[in-house]
């Protein structure tokens, strides 16, 4: 597509970048929705993260997706933020506004939406709910397990305190209850869903080593990760028995609403489009 002096420019921040979907991502809907617009790859190191953005915004750019590590120091630089970013304390959406720059979170959105669409809407609603992890996605996977109506969250980590602390932070969410403690401690007698948020499983990653043998019958295990798509995880749950959802919808829902902010259009998540995304992934 041929680029005007009016295309809308947006991009994906981080450090690295190079291993981002999100320029496929958001360059296939471009394409499909006729937009005149670009979305860029922008690989800028920690220490010129501030400097960077105030010169891409003085430059046009309508605003950005942010990613590791850069979340926390976005969330410092905007003047405003949404109810997501406020809960989570980090934005992975930086957009530019006549009254300063707003920080937005759209990950909670996408686990959200994942969860409704794969495993059912309001199939989590009064239920017990894991999270293995207590890092910045998992902040983001309690606010959506909250707003899916879930009874209760247990999280789960290497370091128990750490995993206490976090659920203590969460105290004001209403009648939901939240926990915390060690991997040692983890049994999934009545739990209904799995979150797994760390980043155990990756390429040449072991994922970790948990039993899922007293999950009950129709449990269901999310792993944010997704390369590879299917990871030790999700392959133990599968073999028994139990419902998958990989991380890949996670990413391509949590986009949605960023490419409405930056081209005013929302785009829909098709399954011809997360196959040309797991064929980037495959090498393809």
């Amino acid at each position: 597509m041929t680029l005007s002096g009016a295309a809308r420019l947006a991009g994906v921040i981080g450090w690295p970048v190079n291993q981002s979907l999100s320029p496929l991502l958001h360059g296939n809907w471009l394409k499909e929705y006729g937009i005149d617009g670009a979305y860029l790859p922008l690989p800028i190191a920690p220490p010129d993260f501030s400097r960077s953005i105030e010169g891409l915004l003085k430059a046009g750019f309508k605003g950005f997706n942010v990613t590791v590590p850069h979340k926390e120091a976005a969330y410092a630089l905007a003047g405003r933020h949404d109810a997501a970013a406020k809960a989570i304390g980090a934005v992975n959406l930086l957009l530019a506004t006549p009254e300063g720059l707003e920080g937005r979170n759209t990950d909670a959105y996408g686990l959200a939406t994942t969860l409704s669409e794969q495993l059912g809407e309001g199939a989590l609603r009064g239920k017990v709910a894991a999270i293995w992890g207590a890092g910045g996605t998992t902040r983001a996977a309690i606010h959506a397990l909250a707003g899916l109506g879930v009874s209760e969250i247990r999280l789960f980590n290497r370091t128990p305190a750490k995993a206490a602390a976090l659920a203590s932070s969460y105290s004001a969410h209403g009648t939901l209850k939240l926990s915390g403690a060690g991997y040692d401690a983890w049994s999934g007698n009545d739990v209904a869903v799995i979150v797994h948020t760390t980043s155990a499983g990756m390429k040449q990653t072991p994922s970790l080593d948990l039993s899922l043998d007293d999950l009950p019958v129709g449990a269901a295990v999310f792993d944010a990760v997704y390369n590879p798509l299917e990871t030790g995880l999700l392959a133990k749950a599968r073999t028994r028995g139990l419902k998958t959802v990989d991380g890949l919808w996670m990413l391509l829902h949590q986009a949605v609403p960023s490419f409405a902010a930056f081209y005013g259009i929302t785009p829909t998540v098709t399954d011809v489009l997360r196959s040309k995304l797991v064929k980037a992934l495959q090498g393809g």
